[in-house]
Formats: structure tokens, C-alpha cells, sequence
């Protein structure tokens, strides 16, 4: 039974949650905040006819993408921009430019060939993996992959996550990169105490999402831009004229929060999801998610997620991770359907391996290192666990196909007749 809330109640056998990895928004746990006298407005919840700060004295809290796209364009508006920033990101030029006459049409010419790839890829695009690791080369040779990361507009964070066999996976190694972004950041930013301010020094490259960007670190060289950093002055309120830190009152017209999401688990803890015996989802979850490959949870029956906690999902290329979702669970479903099977969940056993084994491949990378958001570090109270499947796009739609081609093995099909387990599923996605 699903039930809204406006009282509607609809029976349904399967329900698959589509509610997307980064669709609960996270406003800042900040007291005063209802009392700023101007508007507020979450980057998340844009209003659709746009936003006019011309003439206005406008504060952005946070640093993050969304942060990191908006402040370069209200800065072109506003008579005074000032940015609140407690951690700073690392973010490399996003180098959007128009394409040349007959680049659609090449593409398109060998566009299956180009989406076989990118089913077959680690990171859900297609890609030439490295083969060294960054130790391994000169200083000119790993100037030269950095720099192609810089500039190179059609694998922007490929080029950087996978610069190097072991960018994810040793410090020293990670340090360089990490160390070119942070050069390059200085060379752009003309106020060297601004610069170190914007330069990240307490986590890794990449093990945050690594942002894109345009103009970004140019607008801090704007006559009306000011970054106020968070952790030498923490902000204490937001009070009627603006934001409170601990060195002074920056009165404002306008607030902009871009703090974030309740990601990978928010969507579905958000809603009171209840299995059998009556057990709330967000109390099983209490210690951090469990799933069988992020599609199914023991002791849910009959309910699916697209790009679930364990599953590629935010650290591939997200359509084609939701294509594989989709495209497994309504294989699935049928092949429940056409097998008389009344009910399908993931084994307890099945769950805690897959469970696991995400840990074990999270924590052979940096990535449990940073206080990230794919660790839940962003939300008070939330379980620090690494959420998303690290172990590639891949080898991970790989072993989705080999458990369906096993009759959906790992899954407890109540009802199935005998012999239904004969390998006769097909695999997802190539049916």
C-alpha cells in the first residue's frame, strides 16, 4: 500500500523508488534563520522565473557545487557578493564551448560503438584507463596529464580521477594533483591570502565531489566579491540584517543557502517506508544503509531502488547508471511475473555480503578520509559510512547480469516453482 499525503491509497505488487540520490535538500542547521528580514533562497529550490539581485548586498552560505556555479553569475548582479565559506573545494574548469561543424555528426556516426564503451567503462563513460601510477613518472610527465585535465572539455573528471592508476587510492600519489589544482588556484586568484583561503589542505582531491566550474576563482578578484572564511570567524546566527560571525555583522538584502543534500539515503528515509513486521526502512537503516547491489532491500519484499546506497550511482555518469537500474528491475519484475512468483527480496546473507564487500572496496580508496557527503558527514546526526559502489561502473553491471542470468540469485523468491532458479532470467539491460 502507498499511501500520500492528501489521503490517497493505491494497491500496487512492486514499488521502485526513483527519488534520486540528491533530491532532499539540507538547509543549514543555523539558529535565526527565519528571522532575515530579506529573502532567503535555497539553490536546490530555485524559484522557475529566476532571481533579479541587481543593486543588492547578497550572501551565499556555502562552497559546494551548486555554491560554485551560482556565485560567478549573481556576482555579475550584485552590488556586493560576500561569501561564506567553512570548507573550501577543489573545482577544474568546466570548458564548455560550442563544438565544431560535423562534431554531431561524427558522434552520432559511431554513437552505439560509444555507448557499448560506456556500459563497459569504469565510471560510466567511455575512457582509456591509466596504466602507471603517478610515483611512477616525471614531474613533466604528470604536469602534462594534469594539465589535460585542466583544459580538456569532453572528460573533464575522468581526466582527473583517473590521471593516474592510484589517484584514489595512495596519498602521495593524490598529493600531486592535489597540489597542481591548489598552484593553479594561486596563480589565478591575484590576493594570495584569498588564494590560501580557496585552497583545500585537509582532504584529498576527488574524495569530494570534485566540481566543475566557470570563472569560479576569477571572481574573487571582482572589487565586489569578499570570501569570509568560517573557520577563523564561525558563524554564530542569522539575524534580521544579515549573517553574525564571530568577528562582526554583515548586513545584507538578499541570502542565498547552498548547503547541500541529504544524499543517497535522504529521498527514501524522508518517507515512512515499512517492511514486513512493520519495520520502518530508516530504522533499519538507523546504522548506516543495507542493500543487495543498491536495487533491493532484505525484508522489504517487492520494492526496488534506482541507483540506490551500494549502488554506482553519484560516482558514475548517472543516466547511464539509472538505464542499468531500470532497465534490471523491469527485467526482474517481468521475470517474476512470467514465474508465478508472488514475492522477491534480497537474503539477509545475500545483503550483508554485498554490504561487505562496499565497505572493503570503499575503504581501499582515500575516499572514507574526507568528510564528504558520500560519507553522510554533511547531515548532524547521519551514520559516517562511504554510500556509493566504488568498485566501477562495469564490473558492477557485470555482476548485476550474472545474478539475474542465475535465476536472481542472492534474492528469496517466495512462491517460485521448482526448477524456477534453471538460469533461464536473461541478463539486464540486453534483453
Amino acid at each position: 500500500m502507498v499511501r500520500t499525503d492528501a489521503g490517497d491509497e493505491v494497491s500496487a505488487r512492486f514499488v521502485v523508488h526513483a527519488s534520486g540520490c540528491l533530491s532532499i535538500y539540507k538547509r543549514p542547521e543555523i539558529p535565526g534563520l527565519e528571522s532575515f528580514r530579506g529573502p532567503s533562497y535555497h539553490t536546490a529550490r530555485w524559484p522557475h522565473e529566476g532571481v533579479d539581485f541587481t543593486g543588492q548586498r547578497v550572501g551565499v552560505i556555502g562552497t559546494g557545487s551548486s555554491a560554485i556555479q551560482a556565485i560567478p553569475l549573481i556576482a555579475q548582479q550584485a552590488a556586493e557578493l560576500t561569501v561564506f565559506q567553512r570548507t573550501p573545494n577543489f573545482a577544474i574548469p568546466a570548458n564548455n564551448h560550442e563544438y565544431p561543424p560535423g562534431h554531431q555528426e561524427a558522434v552520432k556516426a559511431r554513437y552505439d560503438e560509444h555507448r557499448e564503451r560506456a556500459r563497459a567503462s569504469m565510471l560510466g563513460v567511455p575512457y582509456e584507463m591509466p596504466e602507471r601510477s603517478a610515483l611512477e613518472v616525471d614531474e613533466e610527465e604528470r604536469r602534462r596529464r594534469y594539465e589535460n585535465a585542466w583544459s580538456n572539455a569532453d572528460n573533464v573528471l575522468a581526466d582527473m580521477y583517473l590521471a593516474f592508476t592510484d589517484t584514489l587510492s595512495d596519498q602521495a600519489s593524490n598529493d600531486t594533483a592535489s597540489e597542481f589544482v591548489r598552484q593553479r588556484i594561486r596563480e589565478i586568484v591575484a590576493d594570495p591570502d584569498v588564494a590560501e583561503t580557496l585552497c583545500p589542505k585537509d582532504y584529498p582531491i576527488c574524495t569530494k565531489r570534485l566540481c566543475v566550474a566557470t570563472g569560479y576563482y576569477e571572481t574573487y578578484n571582482r572589487e565586489n566579491v569578499r570570501l569570509v572564511d568560517l573557520r577563523k570567524t564561525p558563524l554564530v546566527e542569522i539575524s534580521p540584517a544579515g549573517v553574525r560571525t564571530t568577528e562582526r555583522e554583515h548586513e545584507l538584502d538578499a541570502l542565498v543557502l547552498a548547503t547541500g543534500f541529504d544524499a543517497q539515503t535522504g529521498a527514501l528515509t524522508a518517507i515512512d517506508i515499512r517492511g514486513r513486521g512493520g519495520l520502518p526502512l530508516r530504522e533499519k537503516w538507523s546504522a548506516g544503509p543495507r542493500s543487495y547491489l543498491g536495487i533491493g532491500v532484505a525484508g522489504f519484499p517487492n520494492m526496488f531502488v534506482v541507483t540506490g546506497p551500494q549502488s554506482p550511482s553519484v560516482l558514475t555518469n548517472m543516466m547511464t547508471a539509472i538505464e542499468q537500474h531500470v532497465e534490471w528491475i523491469s527485467d526482474c519484475v517481468a521475470w517474476v511475473r512470467d514465474h508465478g512468483v508472488r514475492t522477491v527480496e534480497p537474503t539477509a546473507e545475500a545483503e550483508a555480503d554485498w554490504v561487505a564487500h562496499n565497505d572493503e572496496v570503499g575503504n581501499a580508496t582515500l575516499f572514507p578520509t574526507a568528510n564528504s557527503w558520500y560519507m553522510g558527514s554533511n547531515v548532524e546526526g547521519k551514520p559516517r559510512v562511504f554510500m556509493p559502489y566504488i568498485g566501477g561502473f562495469g564490473p558492477y553491471r557485470d555482476r548485476c547480469a550474472e545474478v539475474a542470468r542465475n535465476g536472481y540469485e542472492g534474492f528469496l523468491l517466495d512462491g517460485a516453482p521448482s526448477g524456477a532458479r534453471s538460469g533461464d532470467a536473461e541478463p539486464a539491460g540486453m534483453s
